[in-house]
This record gives C-alpha cells, sequence and structure tokens, in this order.
C-alpha cells in the first residue's frame, strides 16, 4: 500500500470504532485507514471501502483477502445503494477522506500534479467522459473564470482564463507542463516567485469541476447521517476551505435544535437535532506529522454523532410503537 493515512490516530478517536462495529471507508485510497480501522475489528466486525478510483481499489485488493471486508467500486453519494446491496441497513462509523490520494498526484499521467508534466485529465473515475483537457477546449472564457473562482478562490482567475483562451487558439491545453506554461504567463510580473506554487489553485480548481466534488460531498453527507446507526459517527478530513465550509454547516444545520426564525419570543418549531458535534472546532495535524507528511499541513478533520430518535420523534413521523 501506497497510502500515508492522514492524522491516523486522530481518526480512530473520533469514529470510536468498537470491536463488533460495521464501517465505511468511502474514500479508500491506498487502504491505509481502513487498514488501521480493519486492525481495531473483531472476528464479528465489518469494513465497506468505496472507491471511484479503479486503481485505488486495485492498490487496496489486499485487503478484499479478509473476510469481514467488502469492497466497491462507487462513488460515496451511492453509499446507501452499495450497502444496501451487501445486506447492510445502518453501519456505526463513515469515514471521507476528501482530495487527492498521494498515488494520484505521484502519477503524472493522471494529470493532478502540477510538478510534473503529463496529460491533463484529472479524473478521480477514468471511465468518466469529461477531462481537463476537454474543460479547457470548450469553456468560454467566462465560465473558466468563474470555474478558477468559485473552486479555487484564484483572484487572477480572469487574467488566467483569458490566457488559455488564447493560448487554445493558437493549440490546444492538453498537458499540465503546457498549462503551468499558460498560468505564469498570464500573472503579473513577480507573483509566484515565493509562497504557493502559481498553479495550485486553477489546477483546485479545474479538478475540483472535472469531478463534481463539491456536489459529491453534499449528496454524500446526506446519505451517510441516513446509514448511521444512533450513536455511529462520521468523519470528514477536508483539504480545503470550500469542502470545509460545506462539512462545517452541514453538521451545524444538523445539530440545530431550533429552527424558528430569529426574533421569535419562544421556539414553536419542535425541531429535534439529529446530530451532536464530537468537537465544536475542527481537529489538525500536528506539527510532527506535518513535518513528516507536508500534504497533511491544510487537513482539517470535523466529526459529528448521530442521536436516538426519541419516542416523541417516531410519533411525529407516524411510527409509534
Amino acid at each position: 500500500m501506497y497510502h500515508v493515512p492522514v492524522m491516523l490516530e486522530e481518526v480512530l478517536s473520533s469514529l470510536a470504532v468498537t470491536p463488533d462495529g460495521i464501517y465505511l471507508d468511502c474514500t479508500l485510497g491506498g487502504g491505509g485507514h481502513a487498514r488501521a480501522v480493519l486492525d481495531s475489528l473483531g472476528p464479528g466486525g465489518r469494513l465497506v471501502g468505496l472507491d471511484r478510483d479503479a486503481d485505488a481499489l486495485a492498490a487496496a485488493g489486499v485487503l478484499a483477502s479478509d473476510p469481514r471486508v467488502s469492497l466497491a467500486a462507487s462513488s460515496f453519494d451511492r453509499l446507501g445503494q452499495v450497502l444496501r446491496g451487501l445486506g447492510i441497513e445502518t453501519v456505526n462509523g463513515i469515514l471521507f477522506d476528501l482530495g487527492v490520494s498521494s498515488h494520484q498526484l505521484d502519477e503524472p499521467e493522471r494529470g493532478f500534479s502540477y510538478h510534473a508534466d503529463g496529460p491533463l485529465d484529472m479524473r478521480m473515475d477514468q471511465g468518466g467522459d469529461l477531462t481537463a483537457a476537454g474543460l479547457l477546449a470548450t469553456a468560454s472564457e467566462k465560465e473558466l473564470a468563474r470555474i478558477l473562482w468559485t473552486y479555487g478562490e484564484e483572484r487572477y482567475g480572469r487574467r488566467i482564463a483569458a490566457g488559455v483562451v488564447r493560448a487554445r487558439a493558437r493549440e490546444p491545453v492538453v498537458t499540465t507542463g503546457r498549462l503551468v506554461e499558460v498560468i505564469r504567463g498570464a500573472l503579473p510580473a513577480g507573483v509566484g516567485r515565493v509562497g504557493p506554487h502559481p498553479a495550485r489553485r486553477t489546477f483546485q480548481a479545474l479538478r475540483i469541476a472535472v469531478n463534481d466534488e463539491l456536489g459529491y460531498l453534499q449528496r454524500g453527507l446526506a446519505a451517510a447521517v441516513e446509514a448511521l446507526a444512533p450513536g455511529g459517527r462520521v468523519v470528514v478530513i477536508s483539504y480545503h476551505s470550500l469542502e470545509d465550509r460545506i462539512v462545517k454547516q452541514y453538521f451545524v444545520d444538523l445539530a440545530r435544535s431550533c429552527v424558528c426564525p430569529p426574533g421569535l419570543p419562544v421556539c414553536r418549531c419542535d425541531h429535534r437535532p439529529v446530530v451532536r458535534l464530537v468537537a465544536k472546532k475542527p481537529l489538525t495535524p500536528g506539527p510532527g506529522e506535518v513535518e513528516a507528511n507536508p500534504r497533511s499541513r491544510s487537513a482539517k478533520l470535523r466529526a459529528a454523532e448521530k442521536l436516538p430518535v426519541t419516542g416523541d420523534d417516531r410519533e411525529r413521523m407516524g411510527e409509534s410503537s
């Protein structure tokens, strides 16, 4: 396995793994987190691993030799269908480790890295139709600028979008190295000489757009909470503010005890929270981990625990016992 699991101890403590529980790793990657969860399970425990990337499933395939393990090629927004297909109604813990895996970054032919030249692919599911090269070839200048700002928060998005349109008029932009050249040429003089790589935000934005990452995340979070047993936990590691904002807001909304409009003197909504926040603030890697694995430096971990359904709740839903 090539996966260096980020915040491994924090993941295990946040999941609160029990030996006979059922756990779902929605982003199997190289299987580092999954292996650690499996090592914490007893003979009656069970682990399900999902990934959109066939290469990741192949790399983690050694796990499948364990009878407690089931692996599936699937996006995590379909986790409910996968679990039902395995005869599993609810699980005790779910993990999302978002973003790009080390393996994907280290393989130039996947097109995720701006440090090595390769085809502009960026598909997490290599069976998908849209590549980064295809997006750059067909999107209008206005649409490219929107993507770069919305998904990369790139302040020079308009300049870069204009640069791409000029470059593709001469020849298609189809490699990561060529895109980096276009980005550098579009930026004001002096920008990018120090600090993060000048292509970082553009590559992030294109990757998110190609894979609809934020849409999958929103749908996946909803499916995860639905699949949790009472007392079960969902743990999410995110690597940029767009992902973390979605996770934070979703958990906060589900943890609310009142959804009445502001200003009402008395609560009248009779709302019940669905989850409780395991911690109010996200966990982050310690200095030692960041030094050993620089890719972990931007990681934030948030966790929520599903609350039990009360008798009053069942009555409101027409399920009174």
